[in-house]
């Protein structure tokens, strides 16, 4: 039986995001299509003699305590299966924080995956999902990975053909967006102009990266931009240096642009570097294999 299992906590970005309406309980009804990247997060858990649960990370303004998502994953398990030792949860992030690439997330759901086989608890996707979704919409997907069509929460989740093969130019700006004040200001407008998710879903069943480029949007982006600008600034960059397009992930503010050949993604990141608005900047590839 194993004591330490390490694990990937991907990152993941949305190519087309729609906000259909808000529910009595404050959630908001989306219609999201969401690809993992090969960007992530390393997750070590090791059993301990010590009863509870120890957190570490290489982030000293990230809290250890049952304020991070992770934590609040290992003791949803830790109660429900009466689990008499403890773990220690070690998070090595390189995913940027709070920049709408479901970091906390993919981590939350790294530890019930993690905990599920360190502790032999035998539960199957579908039951780590269920769980999943009581610390957060974005962790049932995270468990899952791949291209989705996520929907009611974003809990409700449809496989999709995969994305074809891109690269995809991360950007994120040296500032932090709290997607609560994004939803809170989303709230008080009126949504006339709504994505093309479905031709998102047409150039993904077709293998047309340029249909699914061309669908892209997020409904996000207008109360985020009317804020922050750099993200205006970084999509344009972006565009301007061979992405088929550009748009901010999630509710910000990271940027993405999506290329068909490394070479032209590795000259913009040196670009947007030289222009100095981004503070990190990365070429990843996509993940389209779904976690067993």
């Amino acid at each position: 039986m194993r004591d330490t299992v390490t694990l990937k906590a991907l990152a993941k970005i949305n190519l087309g995001l729609d906000v259909l309406g808000k529910r009595d309980n404050g959630y908001h009804d989306v219609r999201m299509v969401m690809q993992t990247i090969y960007l992530y997060d390393n997750v070590t858990l090791t059993k301990t003699e010590e009863a509870g649960i120890q957190l570490e990370t290489n982030l000293f303004y990230l809290p250890v305590d049952e304020n991070n998502i992770a934590y609040k994953a290992a003791k949803m398990l830790m109660d429900e299966f009466e689990i008499k030792g403890g773990v220690r949860i070690t998070l090595e992030k390189h995913i940027p924080v709070a920049a709408g690439m479901a970091g906390g997330s993919s981590n939350a759901a790294a530890v019930l995956v993690g905990m599920n086989r360190l502790f032999s608890l035998g539960l199957n996707q579908e039951q780590l999902m269920e769980r999943g979704v009581v610390l957060g919409a974005d962790v049932p997907y995270c468990v899952m990975r791949g291209t989705v069509l996520a929907e009611g929460i974003g809990e409700v989740l449809t496989p999709l053909s995969p994305l074809p093969k891109c690269y995809i130019l991360i950007a994120k700006p040296g500032i932090s967006v709290s997607t609560k004040v994004v939803y809170e200001k989303l709230d008080a407008e009126i949504i006339t102009n709504h994505p093309d998710i479905d031709g998102i879903l047409e150039g993904l069943e077709n293998q047309d990266i340029h249909k699914i480029a061309n669908s892209m949007g997020n409904v996000l982006e207008r109360v985020t931009i009317e804020d922050y600008p750099v993200i205006e600034t970084l999509k344009q960059a972006m565009k301007e240096a061979g992405a088929l397009n550009a748009m901010m992930s999630g509710s910000g503010p990271t940027v993405f642009g999506i290329f068909e050949d490394r070479k032209r993604a590795r000259e913009a990141q040196q670009k947007i570097r030289e222009m100095n608005i981004a503070k990190q900047v990365y070429v990843a590839n996509i993940h389209n294999t779904r976690r067993n």
